[in-house]
């Protein structure tokens, strides 16, 4: 083990040889140590998910560009969930299908070719055209065209009173055009406009970014940011413990008391963990059986166990991140009673990248099987579990979900998991009463009327038996001591800005 009298610590590339353990895990912040600015501070991230895409800003590996802080979006939400200008400066509705957006002037990408109305154009109608969709435009149809060379005016075929929410969303990113290939692949190398250049990925191990010197606002106060991907929960907090990394995302709960709780920071999320049951093939297509194992699940185990209290029993898809649900819904009438399972055999999957789901998996399995079922279980890694899922060929799925992930408002979440055109139905649901409800949710402006309208779809799918929800997460984000002013999103939205940098921590020996 490294023993030395003065030990300075600078931001090195984090490998997973290191995430593993070269350090002395008891080699505290204990002793005296000196905090100073470290002018060439870089920035060592532990994420929890590897790109499954390719980086590409149409999937949710967009997310990740969005929070190093290296693509950007024309608009961007604030604390309060509040729209707020970012390459767009201002926008403002024209008629009830047509919005303009005035766009920021001397911008540069990453590649030094200048932000114009001609790259959003581009970013914009590539999203709009794509097959799939991202998920924040299932079920609207945009169009975009260039009004001179600093505004745009976006168009959809319906009204679309929440069309500058949706343009907040990473998967709607503006690169450039060098960043569009024409095999259709996107590389966001050295393409967005943010604080930080996206200089190299390597595959679904790591990736480094450099400050953009040419930043349009203040430039980041950090060097640069080493990142990891670290799907092994119990490896991420290691590396936060022995101080091999800076941020770690998504600590597992059961690690968590093992740490500084001076370094673990709980962030209410607007995360939903939920069981999907499959309408539409096998056991579940049945609904006394979905109602059968509505009535199996006990949460508060699950909660006092699994996740150590450090979550909410839920009451519905939309927890306290959300606090207008609670104050709307209303106790969910169940049209269909259970029916004794009587041995039916079921395969309940799940995935490793979150810690505490095969955990969940067990406890689910048991009370399952208590119930009267006969549970197999299936857990991979994300990556290699996800088509399935999606395929339909599991008959209940664990899932950690994010319920206002990309447009901070939760129409787009539920019709992209439980409309009959929705993009991530694992379910397999389709009811013409709910996608009739989404339809009329998505319709109302912001404000207590459309609010109700999204608990009265809420409320239609919950009778419906086909999610079964059953806590909501805090996310546990690891930051080391000398880490400042990482930002703690719910949405997952941001993580490292230009505002974040580190101090050089000067270790001597007692």
């Amino acid at each position: 083990m490294l023993q030395m009298k003065t030990w300075l610590l600078l931001g090195l590339t984090v490998s997973l040889f290191v995430l593993t353990g070269c350090f002395d895990k008891d080699h505290d912040l204990d002793k005296t140590t000196t905090l100073t600015k470290n002018d060439n501070n870089r920035i060592r991230l532990a994420m929890l998910l590897p790109p499954r895409s390719g980086l590409t800003p149409l999937s949710d590996d967009a997310f990740k560009l969005s929070r190093w802080s290296t693509a950007e979006t024309l608009v961007i939400l604030n604390n309060e969930g509040n729209l707020t200008p970012a390459l767009a400066t201002e926008w403002h509705r024209l008629t009830p299908t047509a919005w303009r957006f005035q766009l920021r002037s001397e911008v540069l990408f990453h590649d030094g070719t200048p932000f114009n109305a001609e790259a959003v154009v581009n970013a914009l109608r590539t999203a709009a055209t794509a097959k799939p969709k991202p998920r924040i435009l299932d079920g609207v149809n945009l169009t975009v065209e260039a009004e001179g060379e600093y505004a745009v005016i976006v168009h959809t075929a319906t009204p679309d009173p929440l069309l500058p929410q949706r343009l907040t969303s990473p998967q709607l990113s503006i690169l450039s055009h060098n960043a569009y290939g024409d095999n259709g692949v996107i590389n966001p190398i050295n393409a967005g406009t943010g604080a930080f250049v996206l200089v190299n990925v390597h595959g679904t191990s790591s990736a480094q970014l450099n400050r953009f010197e040419d930043y349009w606002g203040e430039p980041a106060k950090a060097a640069g940011i080493d990142v990891s991907f670290v799907p092994d929960g119990l490896a991420r907090a290691s590396a936060l413990r022995t101080r091999s990394v800076d941020i770690v995302e998504a600590i597992p709960v059961s690690q968590a008391p093992l740490l500084d709780p001076n370094l673990v920071h709980e962030v209410p999320m607007p995360r939903t963990n939920t069981l999907y049951l499959n309408t539409r093939h096998g056991v579940m297509a049945d609904p006394t059986m979905r109602a059968a194992v509505r009535d199996a699940i006990d949460r508060e185990q699950i909660v006092n166990t699994v996740y150590e209290k450090r979550a909410d029993i839920a009451q519905g898809l939309l927890g306290p991140a959300i606090p207008w649900a609670a104050k709307l819904r209303q106790p969910i009438e169940h049209p269909i009673s259970a029916r004794h399972p009587n041995g039916a055999t079921i395969t309940l999957a799940t995935f490793t990248d979150r810690t505490e789901l095969p955990e969940v998996a067990v406890y689910l399995a048991q009370q399952l099987t208590q119930a009267g079922f006969k549970v197999k279980q299936v857990v991979r890694e994300y990556s290699q579990i996800e088509a399935d899922a999606l395929a339909g060929k599991f008959d209940a799925f664990i899932l950690s979900r994010a319920t206002v992930l990309d447009s901070g408002d939760p129409v787009a979440y539920m019709y992209s998991d439980f409309s009959c055109k929705g993009s991530f139905n694992i379910a397999q649901l389709c009811q013409s009463d709910i996608d009739n409800a989404l339809e009329k949710a998505s319709e109302l402006p912001a404000g207590l009327e459309r609010q109700q309208a999204i608990i009265d779809a809420e409320a239609l799918i919950l009778a419906s038996d086909a999610a079964i929800p059953m806590l909501h997460e805090r996310v546990i984000q690891g930051e080391s001591a000398y880490v400042h002013h990482a930002d703690r999103d719910p949405r997952e939205r941001t993580l490292i800005s230009n505002q974040t940098y580190l101090s050089t921590i000067i270790e001597t020996s007692q």
